[in-house]
């Protein structure tokens, strides 16, 4: 990582300001929005009414909005860190690892950003019906369900490989 030259150290510091509040901003959006349910299901906590949904939802837009917007940010920054960077992936191990996680992680989470635009849509322009906003929201959480806490984890994991690179210059050790 100290051979980088400037350009992939640009994006390199983009991926991970990008993913650090892409990250923050997910945590933050997935607590705000269960806790607006029971526990058990997903049935509306007697605090959240027909009257004063329309109201959460309109304050929570900007979590969500800043999650899709750094989420394309971080995805971008990292392909061009990867294609400027120039890193044999068969010498850093944890770069491997990282961009499986990643591209893994991608399609699903491209698919669960439709509904997150079709729900940022409908809340933008005003007069939006409160029912159909919840459905989106239950259903992005009932779709993939357990797929968001193992996001989360794969990027904590991506941390930890960014920061102590394990496996690195692997393959060499193995040929001496």
């Amino acid at each position: 990582m100290d051979k980088l030259n400037k350009i992939s150290k640009s994006f390199l510091y983009f991926f991970v300001a990008s993913g650090t509040i892409w990250l923050g901003s997910y945590i933050t959006r997935l607590s705000l929005f269960y806790n607006m349910f029971k526990s058990d299901e997903l049935v509306l906590k007697e605090y959240v009414t027909e009257q004063n949904i329309g109201g959460i939802f309109t304050t929570l837009i900007a979590a969500i909005s800043i999650n899709m917007i750094f989420y394309l940010i971080m995805i971008l920054a990292f392909i061009i860190f990867l294609v400027t960077a120039k890193l044999n992936l068969k010498l850093n191990g944890w770069l491997f690892i990282s961009v499986v996680l990643i591209f893994v992680c991608l399609p699903f989470e491209l698919y669960l950003m439709t509904s997150d635009y079709k729900f940022v849509m409908m809340v933008w322009k005003g007069s939006f019906n409160a029912q159909e906003a919840l459905q989106l929201v239950i259903k992005r959480f009932t779709i993939l369900s357990s797929f968001l806490i193992v996001e989360i984890l794969s990027y904590l994991a991506i941390i930890y490989l960014f920061l102590f690179q394990p496996l690195t210059g692997l393959k060499r050790k193995l040929v001496e």
